[in-house]
């Protein structure tokens, strides 16, 4: 801007004080992710009109307080959901060929000139405004879920199975379970990794819903037992499904991948906010770093973070994935299919001249040996594995069948991953931590030695609202553990040593499990610890 900081020019121009400003800093130490003009809005600490006025005249740009009665138009008619999330941007009113759009961040030209191609594309030049982002995120959240009641309407059974995929994806499903039950078929979404029915249909539609299903992911018809298919009608997904017959017909799973989506900074998914940990874990060379956790906890989207944290120009990153859920520009990403394994295609790449390189997942011994070389022979090696923490990696990489002298050689990060919801912003309601939550958190922090500051500090009461589908939580952040394979935990490798030993040495050096993360997260008003014990049980 060539300006002061934002703060600095509200105060100039007396629209807050020195001490709102400095309340607004406090706030922003535990919500990085904020901008200043939205602190102040969230904290009430002027007339919301005046400010986005004011942040409007600093940064020349058009300002408007957006709410439901400023806008004429049908956004989705316009731009997607998807894209409009993405980009933070509400179009809201047109004239004379020119569409308003408001935007969260005026300063974010990707997003800005994403949606003006877009709109153009449509024959309309865009006018951009700036308002705040909560006020952004409401608006969205209205749009949410109002198709779900639109399902049980459609009497064209091609129409009904597409609204039920739309629908999934409008409330952001990472899968749709579709079931046959003694009397109804049963549709259920996972939404930030809880399932949640939308509706029942009539059992008499559900011999027309599996043959419309089987015919759009090109599977037999009259089969009957297990099959795998893919859906590729809808441009911005890719749709894995599954069928397995049960006693009341065939159920059908549809895991929705996004073919392009959004590659999320590494702290933004919960990583500890600190360049020199993050250079530790990633920054490396003739090694190889593991990515451990469950099915569902997020391993491949850490994976595509760090990936892109470590791209650039001068670097050759080759990935091999099954399948390829984004597309990253500068990256050369192959995609298994029945010709060739990991293992196959990973002796190829050798041959390619890479500097790092993915692999999807080490699934047995044979690529996990492929990995190992390719670390002994200068290159750097990012993969993921099943299992249930990262000390556990070193069981499990034992168990495959790579010896003790690979594993302490080559291995130089193991991370390891849940993923809770977050509480939604909403429709929380701030209160004291109780007694027991008190206790329960000074426990675990004299177990691992940490002092965790319980004074002024809040938690929140998941209520639940429309947005959040009822249920108090709003998307999902990672909670993390690292170990860093220092030269004692390498020796101990070697020694073959339990995982409980390893364990107990890491913990002497700097290692912390999952729940130490977990409290500091919920400390920060980011999830509940309702929330951490029932992904951790840890009361």
């Amino acid at each position: 801007m060539g300006k002061q900081p934002l703060g600095i020019e509200l105060v100039k121009r007396g629209v807050v004080s020195e001490t709102d400003i400095e309340k607004a800093l406090d706030y922003q130490k535990s919500h990085p992710n904020k901008k200043m003009g939205d602190i102040l809005n969230i904290l009430e600490l002027c007339d919301p009109h005046i400010l986005i006025n004011a942040i409007g005249s600093i940064l020349d740009e058009n300002a408007i307080l957006l709410q439901e009665q400023d806008i004429k138009i049908n956004i989705l008619e316009y731009i997607s959901l998807d894209i409009a999330k993405q980009n933070k941007a509400i179009p809201f009113d047109i004239e004379q060929g020119k569409i308003k759009v408001c935007f969260a961040d005026t300063s974010n030209k990707k997003s800005v000139e994403v949606v003006r191609l877009l709109l153009l594309n449509k024959g309309l030049i865009m006018e951009k405004y700036i308002t705040f982002e909560t006020n952004i995120n409401y608006l969205l959240g209205t749009l949410e879920g109002t198709a779900t009641e639109n399902i049980n309407t459609n009497a064209d059974v091609s129409g009904l199975v597409d609204t039920i995929i739309k629908t999934a994806m409008e409330k952001r499903a990472s899968d749709i379970h579709i079931e046959p039950l003694e009397n109804t078929v049963r549709v259920r979404y996972r939404i930030d990794g809880q399932l949640m029915t939308a509706v029942n249909i009539e059992k008499e539609k559900q011999a027309q819903i599996i043959g419309r299903l089987k015919a759009i992911s090109n599977m037999h018809q009259e089969k009957q037992e297990s099959q795998d298919g893919r859906i590729l009608l809808y441009p911005d997904y890719n749709i894995r499904v599954s069928s397995q017959k049960n006693v009341y017909g065939e159920k059908f799973v549809l895991r929705l991948l996004k073919k392009n989506g959004n590659v999320k900074e590494i702290f933004e998914l919960g990583f500890p906010r600190d360049e020199e940990l993050v250079n530790k874990c990633f920054n490396k060379k003739n090694c190889i770093t593991v990515v451990a956790a469950p099915t569902g906890e997020g391993k491949t989207t850490t994976l595509y973070s760090i990936i892109d944290y470590l791209n650039k120009p001068e670097i050759n990153i080759t990935t091999i994935e099954d399948p390829v859920e984004i597309r990253i520009n500068g990256l050369n990403q192959i995609e298994i299919d029945n010709k060739a394994s990991f293992s196959d295609s990973l002796r190829t790449v050798l041959r390619q001249d890479p500097d790092i390189i993915l692999v999807g997942e080490i699934r047995d011994k044979e690529t996990a040996e492929i990995a190992m070389q390719a670390g002994q022979t200068g290159h750097y090696v990012l993969s993921t594995i099943h299992t249930i923490d990262s000390v556990e990696v070193i069981t499990r990489l034992r168990k495959i069948g790579i010896s003790n002298y690979d594993i302490a050689s080559i291995l130089a990060t193991s991370l390891s991953q849940r993923l809770v919801r977050r509480i939604c912003p909403h429709c929380a309601q701030e209160r004291d931590f109780t007694e027991q939550e008190k206790q329960v958190i000074r426990e675990i922090g004299e177990k691992y030695g940490k002092t965790f500051d319980l004074e002024g500090k809040k938690t929140y009461e998941a209520i639940g609202c429309k947005r959040c589908n009822n249920t108090g939580y709003y998307e999902r952040i990672a909670i993390f553990e690292i170990l860093l394979v220092n030269d004692e935990i390498k020796e101990l490798i070697t020694k073959d040593a339990s995982s409980f030993e390893i364990r107990k040495k890491a913990l002497e050096t700097g290692y912390e499990p999952f729940i130490v993360d977990g409290i500091r997260k919920v400390l920060d008003g980011i999830t509940t610890l309702s929330e951490l014990n029932s992904k951790l049980i840890i009361y």
